[in-house]
C-alpha cells in the first residue's frame, strides 16, 4: 500500500483490540473527524 497524501481516502480497516473487542475504520467515524495513530511499539 502506498503513503497516504492530503486528500486521498483513508482505505477500510478492520482491527482487532484488546479485550476482544474491534473497530472499523474509517466507519466507525461516520462523519466527524478522527487522529489515527498508530504505534508499533519498542521493537
Amino acid at each position: 500500500m502506498s503513503m497516504l497524501m492530503p486528500g486521498d481516502q483513508f482505505p477500510n480497516l478492520e482491527l482487532s483490540l484488546p479485550g476482544g473487542s474491534s473497530i472499523s475504520l474509517p466507519g466507525d467515524f461516520g462523519d466527524s473527524w478522527a487522529y489515527i495513530l498508530f504505534y508499533r511499539g519498542g521493537w
